[in-house]
This record gives structure tokens, sequence and C-alpha cells, in this order.
């Protein structure tokens, strides 16, 4: 190995990290602790930076829509689809308290009709007990239980949990308001990034070629583009996915007349914006809704659900949104998985695009080193060309005349 100023320095660089990951790993719960105070007081910044990503898809549509005017126009155009798209969010979610507060109302108002009846089957038990308290009385009486230290130790556990209410309580309260403020300046913070986007993404390319070699900037850019095409495909293709599955509950409630059909669509309409499980969960709170009305009809509709889950989950969402970021089918149902696996719904909601970028970088890479090796389209193409049988080697005939 030749020693020169660019090995030397690549070498120091594997000792200063190897070095460094070994404190890593001697200090993990200093580095976790660290991480975990440095992610708390940039939490509001990466809301809004998050919260700038989702608003801007449908804002980015409702400016394209304005048209391209000058002058005071063009200085208006940005506020103006800001607010719009505000107000739309504001409406959508609207909407669905509109649909989904007088469903829960209703409801509501059901089990409390049911509770005389409730209580007329309780008073019928009790009245069945009364013939075996006097043998329950006996058998306590022939029992030795020291009552006074039963008390004492009940009185004591009351007390523990009675603190422990108290002090997760405090902690409740400072929680709501520390999220509540989070959501706030993350929200401020977002219509900051919208309403400059174009500066902003200037002075992140400023620090980009002026940091990294030119043919690396380049790529880095290239690469921040894709994510950002396949992230914006994906809340498009996610959100009408949506729809399509709580249209197909709605309509099919109303055909074999369940109660709540709206309601219930609505909310798998909602739940369903997380990847394949999320129409679980709406499933869940349907099936609980219907069950105060007809228990029958709620069994019948988790087969129902069953029915349109396996069409959904097999058709409709890998097409639609494997579509949408240009990815295989088979690779959303393995990225969900993955991404639930690892970090919950939020993975579920980030390993769909970020697999469809990695697959799509791996895809030009692949096609760029078979275009390096000079490997024929016929060798991978579908179907591969059959290969030829080997030859069988003959011997030439000997001739007349000629010695062994």
């Amino acid at each position: 190995m030749e020693w020169n100023k660019q090995s030397i320095k690549g070498l120091l660089l594997v000792v200063c990290g190897g070095v460094a990951f070994y404190c890593v790993l001697q200090n993990l719960d200093v580095v976790w602790g660290a991480a975990r105070r440095i992610f708390g007081i940039l939490s509001p910044f990466l809301l809004g930076g998050a919260l700038a990503f989702v608003l801007n898809v449908p804002m980015r549509a409702i400016e394209r829509h304005m048209g391209s005017g000058g002058g005071r126009t063009a200085r208006l155009r940005r506020p103006v689809a800001l607010v719009l798209t505000l107000l739309a969010v504001i409406g959508v979610l609207a909407l669905a308290g509109l649909v989904i507060g007088p469903g829960v109302g209703e409801a509501a108002m059901s089990v409390v009709n049911q509770i005389p009846a409730a209580f007329a089957r309780l008073q019928t038990q009790i009245n069945d007990l009364s013939d075996v308290l006097p043998a329950i009385q006996e058998w306590l009486a022939e029992q030795q239980i020291d009552w006074e230290s039963l008390t004492q130790n009940a009185l004591e556990y009351m007390q523990t949990v009675g603190g422990r209410i108290v002090s997760s309580g405090g902690g409740f309260i400072g929680g709501v308001v520390s999220g509540v403020s989070t959501f706030v300046i993350g929200l401020i913070f977002s219509f900051y990034i919208l309403l400059q986007k174009e500066k902003l993404s200037r002075h992140g390319r400023q620090v980009i070629y002026g940091l990294l070699p030119l043919e690396k900037a380049d790529r880095t850019l290239e690469i921040l583009r894709l994510a950002n095409r396949t992230f914006s495909s994906f809340l498009s293709g996610q959100c009408l996915e949506a729809c399509i599955l709580g249209t197909l509950f709605a309509v099919a409630m109303t055909i074999f007349r369940m109660p709540y059909a709206l309601l219930v669509g609505v909310l798998i309409a909602l739940t369903a914006l997380i990847p394949i499980v999320g129409a679980f969960i709406g499933c869940g709170v349907g099936a609980l809704l219907i069950a105060i009305d007809d228990p029958w009809k709620a069994l019948w509709f988790v087969v129902m659900f069953l029915v349109l889950q396996q069409i959904e989950g097999n058709l409709i969402y890998p097409h639609v949104v494997g579509s949408s970021v240009g990815l295989p089918s088979i690779w959303v149902l393995a990225a969900v998985t993955l991404g639930g696996s690892l970090m919950g719904v939020l993975g579920m909601l980030l390993f769909i695009p970020l697999c469809s970028v990695v697959y799509s970088l791996f895809r030009a890479y692949v096609k760029d080193r078979l275009t390096a090796r000079n490997v024929p389209a016929e060798k991978w193409r579908d179907p591969p060309p059959p290969v030829a049988p080997p030859r069988k080697k003959t011997r030439a005939p000997a001739r007349k005349g000629t010695k062994k």
C-alpha cells in the first residue's frame, strides 16, 4: 500500500470512527438520553416541516389552477392558496365531525335507552342469588379471616393508587400543554416554510453545492427530487385509496340495510389513512356501534369487512398506492410489514415511499451495470431465451489402413 496524504487521511477517519463507535456503545444510555433531549428541542420544527410537506401537496394544486398572473396577483397567489388549503382541510374535518358526531350521539342514546332493561336483568339475577346468600354467610363464618388487617392493607393500597393517580394526572396535564404548544409552534413554522419555500429551496441548494463536490451535489439533489415526487404521490394515492374504501363500505352497508352506514364509511375512510391495518381499527369501532343496535348485523358486518378487506388489500391498495409511488404490489406489502414491525404506524407511513426511492435508485443502478457490461436485453427480458442442449462430441471414423 502506497502511503500518501489521501490514504493517511482515510486511515485516520476509519480509526476515529471506530473509536467514536466504541465510545457510543460504552455510553449508550447517555447517548440515547442526549438524542431524546435534542429530538425534544427540535420536535416543533420537525413537526412543522412534516405539516408543510403535507399541506404543500394540495396548495401546489390550488396554485396551479389559479393561473400565472404578474404583479400584485403573483404576490397574493401564495397567501390565498395557503388560506384556501387551510379552509379545505378544516372543511373536511368539520364534515367528518358532522357525520361522526350525530352517529355517536345516536349510539349513546341507544345505550342509555337500554339501561333500564339492563337494571331489570340485574335485579332478577340478584334475586336469584338470594337463595345462595345464607350458604355463603355460613362459609364465611367458618373461615378465620383477620378483617382488621385486610382493611388496613386495603386502605394503604388505596392511598398508593390515589398518589399515583394524582401524579399521573399532573403529568398528563403537563403532557397535554406541551403537546398543544408543540403543535401550535410547528403549525406557525409550517406557514413560514410554505410562504417562502422557493427561497428556502434556493438556500438549501447553495449549501449543498457549497459543501459537496459538483457531481455528488447533483446526485444528492436528484435523489431529493425523487424523494419529493415519491412522497407527494404516496400522499395522494393514500388519500384516494381511503376514499375508495370508505365509499365501498358505505354503499355495501346501505345495500344490506345495516345501521350507521355513512358513519362507519367515514370512520373507515379516516382510519384507512394508516396503511393496511388502519381499516381494522375502523372495523372494530363500526362493529361495536352496530352491535349496540343488532349483534347479528354486527357479525355480518365483520364478514362483509373481511371480504372487502381482501379485495382492498390485494387489488385496490397495491395498485392505487403502488402505481402512485412506482413500487410493485409485492414490495408495497413488504414495506408495510417491515415498517410496522420497526416503527409502528409511523413506519408504515414512511417505509412505502422510502422503499420506493430505494427501489428506483437500485433499478437505475442495475440498468447502468447491465449497460456497462454490454449484457444484451434478450438475456434478461421475459421470457428468457431457451438454453440449447450441449452437443455430443462424435469421433471421426478411422481411416482404413491406419494403425490403432
